[in-house]
């Protein structure tokens, strides 16, 4: 990216660029900014380097010691040996194997329906795609409450509902559920389906947001050309839309299948592994072994066993990226697609060896996923059918009637699914202790009133948990939005030796999940005495921040027009006048992007507050509200109004800033 851009002019006077023969030798070795690029580069290579690289180096060298008492010894191997015969870990490995091969299978199946969905629409398009967006916005610690309450087999509105509609006894007789009424979450044949749907459930926004990108940048001449041909609806989704989509499918699915597979805020929110260790991943399991038991060795190698899992996608995603910025020559273009044609059958080989492995690991759901995946597929194929016999017999009136109506169940189901959970949370928010306790009128408060929100601040530390998120949001946004304008702009517009490497490593550091880090950092704050106090996650938060801002960023000043940054030089501002006054101008809307994205992971971030905080002054909101749950002991009026008040903020600054990026992204394009 930067090894082919022009290099600017010097920062100092009008005279053009120097040539190749007044270089010094050191610019020659290191690249003709690379003075500058150190300085632009260094807060984030400090901390990138200091908060990601080496403790993933420190908990490698703690994987290989053991706590006895208060002294580490050194073990060697032996803590990686011990995993092989500890069923717990097995058992972490085998359940976040089967919540990531489902949720990504259900993700990309009503991602992509809800993508072409949407993409076929003419009008209220933008209003559904911001409704179907909103679980994606909100914060995970929201997602958990609703859906646990939702499933509560006594209080739960699902169970009452499927049973006065009949479809319970149903489900119970195909038996799809043991009994009823179903313990979604406290039976262990249910538990692990229902974690993954919530799963699904707040995932399927990024899919939807991925795949309708994807369509809009098919070529609509492809579909013209293969009516042209008699080609049917699906013969077009097979040959035009599925081709068109892979590249996208495949990022999407890798990138949320490192996060998935890493997952452990939303499990323990729903049912902190259990019944059992029947929902209990691997992240969980190096939880226990560090952070409750101590033993931070054994935590580490748990850790650390499953990076070469992670390596690998993170290896596949970069290569999937660079392919994108690299101009191929005609001979690397015949080579990949002699690679492309060698690999067709790819998917289908890896799809087989899926099913099986699913097969063998979770007989009890792979038959009950597959009944649902096919009832999907089955009613898709059928009215795809019907449209496509209307269109041959010449009915096109009534193809295109039966094409909407069943494209506006298919949008009012998909609404229902993602709307029911939020409608939840704002309805019990306002309903008095005995409405919910005696459960009358459970859809709607009678009267509405503000107890559980009066009630919320006069009985739980609320206001300063809200403080404390606010604080560490603000300043842990702060550092990542400078840090990465400097690093951004110096791989954008620098030309030194490494720029390549250094991109590489922020993409790698980004996708690295924090259950590479938490044990580590958990000692080093230990180290320094900064547990229990709001400056260890102002200190920890960039890690997951900064790499993502940077690169953002620097894809955001690559776009705007170096000619405008030439022509300041050349009127005699010097590199760091022509930054500040003409490229940061111009990238506000890039900027706004990152500050929305560090602030809102900020304000929802779980793990590190949940293991590096333990009193109540200095918890942040998902913390706080987590631990309102005492036991069976569940306030659902009080923890319903702290949703509301914890996803409004967040809910308005992403509407606040789609708006705002809507209008100014090509701002930096047009102006001079």
């Amino acid at each position: 990216m930067t090894s082919v851009r022009p290099a600017p002019p010097p920062a100092t006077g009008t005279s053009p660029p120097p040539g190749a023969g007044s270089l010094t030798p050191t610019q020659r070795r290191l690249g003709r900014d690379w003075r500058l690029a150190a300085l632009f580069l260094a807060p984030t290579a400090l901390l990138v380097g200091g908060l990601v690289l080496l403790p993933i180096a420190w908990s490698v060298v703690t994987s290989t010691t053991e706590r006895h008492g208060q002294q580490s010894v050194f073990v060697g191997l032996a803590n990686y040996a011990a995993l092989f015969g500890d069923d717990q870990f097995r058992t972490g490995v085998l359940n976040s194997f089967v919540f990531t091969a489902y949720a990504e299978v259900f993700k990309v199946v009503l991602g992509l329906s809800a993508a072409l969905l949407l993409h076929n629409l003419r009008r209220g398009r933008a209003v559904l795609a911001g409704l179907l967006l909103l679980p994606w916005v909100v914060p995970t610690v929201v997602t958990a409450f609703s859906w646990r309450s939702l499933l509560d087999p006594i209080f739960g509105s699902v169970n009452l509902l499927l049973t006065e509609s009949g479809i319970g006894p149903l489900l119970a007789k195909a038996h799809l559920v043991d009994t009823w009424p179903a313990g979604w979450l406290s039976e262990a044949s249910l538990a692990m389906p229902s974690v993954i749907m919530v799963n699904v459930w707040k995932g399927v926004p990024f899919f939807t947001v991925a795949f309708l990108a994807g369509l809009k940048a098919i070529p609509a001449d492809l579909y013209e050309a293969a009516t042209v041909d008699g080609a049917s609806s699906w013969q077009r989704f097979a040959h035009v839309t599925l081709p068109g989509l892979r590249h996208v499918i495949t990022v999407t699915v890798t990138l949320s299948s490192i996060w998935t597979f890493n997952n452990f805020d939303l499990i323990w929110l729903l049912t902190q592994g259990g019944p059992g260790d029947a929902t209990a991943p691997y992240v969980l399991v190096a939880y226990s072994k560090a952070i409750l038991q101590l033993q931070y060795g054994a935590g580490a190698a748990v850790t650390l066993v499953m990076m070469p899992v992670v390596g690998v996608l993170v290896f596949f995603l970069v290569r999937l990226l660079r392919r994108d910025v690299v101009t191929a020559s005609p001979r690397r273009a015949r080579r990949a697609q002699q690679a492309r044609q060698a690999r067709k059958a790819l998917p289908w080989a890896v799809a087989l060896v899926l099913t099986g492995l699913l097969a063998w690991a979770s007989p009890h759901i792979v038959w009950k996923a597959a009944l649902v995946l096919g009832v999907i597929l089955l009613v898709a194929a059928a009215v795809g059918r019907v449209v496509s016999a209307l269109q041959s017999w010449g009915r096109r009136r009534a193809s295109s009637v039966t094409s909407k109506l069943a494209s506006g169940i298919a949008l009012a189901a998909l609404l229902a699914f993602v709307l029911v959970p939020l409608y939840w949370i704002v309805v019990t928010a306002f309903k008095s202790e005995g409405q919910i306790v005696m459960r009358d009128n459970d859809l709607w408060p009678t009267p509405w009133t503000l107890q559980q929100f009066t009630d919320l601040f006069a009985t739980k530390p609320f206001g300063r948990w809200y403080l404390n998120t606010v604080l560490v949001s603000a300043a842990s946004t702060a550092v990542a939005l400078v840090c990465a304008a400097l690093a951004g702009y110096a791989l954008a517009r620098l030309r030194f030796r490494g720029a390549q490497g250094f991109t590489v490593t922020v993409l790698v550091t980004y996708v690295m999940p924090g259950a590479l880090l938490f044990i580590p950092l958990y000692q080093l704050l230990i180290g320094v005495r900064l547990t229990d106090s709001l400056w260890s996650l102002v200190v920890t938060y960039p890690t997951f921040t900064l790499p993502f801002a940077t690169w953002l960023l620097a894809g955001y000043f690559s776009s705007i027009p170096i000619e405008l940054e030439e022509a300041a030089l050349v009127d005699g501002c010097t590199r760091l006048q022509a930054f500040g006054r003409v490229v940061l101008p111009l990238a506000k809307p890039g900027l706004l992007a990152v500050a929305l994205f560090t602030l809102t992971n900020a304000w929802n971030e779980f793990l590190f507050a949940f293991v590096f905080i333990t009193k109540d002054e200095y918890k942040t909101l998902p913390v706080g509200m987590q631990s309102m749950i005492a036991g069976d002991v569940v306030p659902q009026g009080q923890l319903a109004a702290a949703s509301l008040l914890v996803s409004i903020p967040v809910v308005i600054m992403y509407a606040f800033g789609q708006r705002f990026l809507t209008e100014g992204l090509t701002a930096g394009a047009v102006k001079g």
